[in-house]
């Protein structure tokens, strides 16, 4: 068990890409806040096109993005780091301009569009998370995507309120924010490239490839991950609960005001804003799989504390329902702060934006379909949707915790872990 690593300021600004990227992110972050959470809107208010129309076209954007996953982890694999990241951010801004030229009614291209964002939306974590790979190992690689993740939920909570101030002006105003938006992603590219990284995977030392150079297997295949991308599907959920599961229960179970919704999330944005470098900084002593098995189990320990909370009825239901939100967000913070961590940790320095890709693909796929599953599970009573989140969680953190590293040997990286990485 190593001790916890303490990571000045300055340093993690340097560890995550530097000053220029790190402003890069926030202002990518703050377009994506303005648009993303009102692309439906746009497509129904300014367009005219139906809401069943605009929800397929901008599915169908989500998909394509999580197609072009592997050409993107095949273009990290050959070294690109700022230009990838560039390149997610030049997508969006193709995107925004033909939400901008499309006409009235005209589907297709919004659909175009939708796809564009959704390329641009599909590859960028990717790609952080490789480039901060590249500039940053071990521990301190760790809490630079830990930052990363807390400044973009500053970005994306920013740039909601302000879109949300700004949609008295009806769809004069939405267009606007599309303008402002694609200026915000044509800024945070330029900001991205400008730091001209680039990677030499077979010199790039990881805890992984160091720990396979230890026992012979340097520069061999990339561990097994599925289990690992398995069980994320199932993790994920967890980042549509407070957008998803809790408005649906709170206002269609327990009859309680939409206020306690939009209180909820923005608690959670002010937590994982907050807390997300401190949390994962000191749950560093820890080897990152055991991190990533505990956030399964504080996770299903908050699913049965909405269960127990949604019996209380209308009375105190909301209440406790925020109240257990809390923990929900605790095991959120530990999931992000080790998920990543541990596939950047296993991968080969070669093969790390595959590895990237493929569990972006996970991620991607458990968010596209966690809300029909939501869904469907909360028609059948409180008791089904939480007790089969608990129950799915904690069969998925029961095989993280058991399922040994292939590819790297399980001894050599925990004499890294010990060792402080």
């Amino acid at each position: 068990m190593a001790t916890t690593t303490k990571i000045r300021p300055r340093a993690l600004v340097r560890a995550s890409g530097g000053p220029r990227y790190a402003v890069a992110l926030a202002v990518d972050a703050l377009g994506t806040g303005m648009l993303r959470p009102f692309l439906l809107l746009y497509g129904v208010m300014v367009l005219g096109l139906s809401a069943s129309a605009t929800g397929i076209a901008m599915t169908a954007g989500i998909v394509m993005g999580l197609v072009c996953m592997p050409a993107v982890g095949r273009w990290l694999d050959r070294g690109a780091r700022s230009t990838v990241v560039a390149a997610s951010m030049l997508v969006r801004v193709l995107g925004v301009a033909l939400l901008l030229a499309a006409p009235t009614g005209h589907v297709w291209l919004f659909a175009t569009a939708a796809l564009f964002l959704g390329i641009g939306n599909q590859a960028w974590p990717a790609a952080h998370a490789a480039l901060v790979s590249t500039v940053a190992h071990g521990r301190e690689r760790d809490a630079a995507l830990a930052a990363g993740r807390a400044l973009r939920n500053a970005g994306l909570g920013a740039g909601g309120l302000l879109a949300t101030a700004c949609l008295a002006g009806g769809t004069t105003a939405l267009q606007v924010l599309a303008a402002v938006t694609g200026l915000a992603y044509l800024a945070a590219a330029a900001l991205a490239w400008s730091v001209h990284l680039h990677a030499h995977p077979a010199a790039t030392p990881t805890a992984a490839s160091t720990a396979a150079s230890a026992t012979g297997t340097a520069g061999g295949p990339a561990p097994r991950m599925g289990v690992l991308l398995a069980a994320n599907v199932v993790y994920v959920f967890c980042l549509n609960v407070p957008e998803i599961a809790l408005p649906l229960i709170l206002v269609t179970q327990l009859h309680a005001s939409p206020v306690w919704s939009a209180a909820i999330f923005v608690a959670n944005t002010v937590l994982v804003v907050t807390l997300q470098v401190p949390v994962t900084v000191l749950l560093s002593r820890f080897s990152r799989r055991t991190v990533l098995a505990l956030a399964g189990v504080v996770l299903a320990a908050s699913y049965l504390g909405f269960l127990a909370a949604t019996s209380l009825g209308h009375g105190w239901g909301a209440a406790a329902v925020a109240a257990v939100s809390v923990l929900c967000t605790i095991g959120e913070i530990i999931y992000a702060g080790s998920a990543t961590a541990l596939v950047t940790a296993l991968a080969p320095a070669h093969l790390l934006g595959r590895a990237l890709a493929r569990f972006q693909l996970s991620t991607g796929f458990g968010l596209a379909v966690s809300p029909a599953v939501i869904t469907a599970l909360a028609s059948h009573g409180a008791a089904a949707l939480w007790g089969s989140l608990a129950g799915a969680t904690l069969l998925s953190a029961s095989a993280v915790a058991t399922e040994k590293d292939r590819g790297t040997r399980l001894s050599g990286f925990r004499r890294r872990a010990r060792a402080g990485s």
